[in-house]
């Protein structure tokens, strides 16, 4: 289903998870598989899932070929500390990501941020002296239209976790 189109040939983001050991080096080996092959991650989350020993990375990719993205995913699920690959594209998720963002403020700004806040349903965590400090989570497009608001009074500094992602219900085996 490769498509070229208004992003330079790239088509759909693909939500991908790998379930692997929690090990070193196993991130770069299958970070190292799509930038291999041409691919760029968008957004990569990783973190120890329920069993300290196993870890779930949640990778955002745009594809350019699905027949290669595919093949990429065969290559991950062989390396030896990868339990399960699942793309996600097709199926109903819950996706989340966390972003934490330094704004500008003085006392004439101040309550119009407090009002974005509020209407995106983030929480301020911190405010000094001409800043304030905010914590939005929810899906991406949220996050980018807060982001949006907040950049005319002027985003000093932020930091995004990436997406991560579950299934939502019981997903059929295909």
């Amino acid at each position: 289903m490769s498509s070229a189109n208004k992003n330079g040939g790239w088509s759909r983001p693909h939500t991908i998870s790998v379930l692997v050991e929690n090990k070193p080096g196993v991130l770069t080996r299958v970070a190292g598989l799509f930038a291999r092959r041409g691919y760029n991650i968008d957004s990569l989350a990783v973190a120890a899932t329920d069993d300290p020993g196993l870890s779930r990375m949640t990778v955002v990719v745009q594809t350019k070929d699905e027949l290669v993205l595919s093949q990429i995913c065969a290559q991950v699920e062989k390396l030896v500390d990868v339990h399960s690959i699942n793309d996600h594209t097709e199926e109903a998720i819950v996706a989340r990501e966390l972003a934490l963002v330094k704004v500008r403020c003085d006392d004439a700004s101040l309550a119009a941020i407090l009002q974005i806040v509020t209407v995106f349903r983030a929480r301020t965590v911190d405010i000094a002296e001409g800043e304030v400090v905010i914590e939005v989570t929810g899906a991406r497009d949220k996050i980018d239209a807060m982001l949006r608001l907040l950049e005319r009074h002027g985003i000093v500094e932020m930091a995004r976790t990436g997406e991560v992602i579950l299934s939502r219900g019981v997903q059929p085996k295909t």
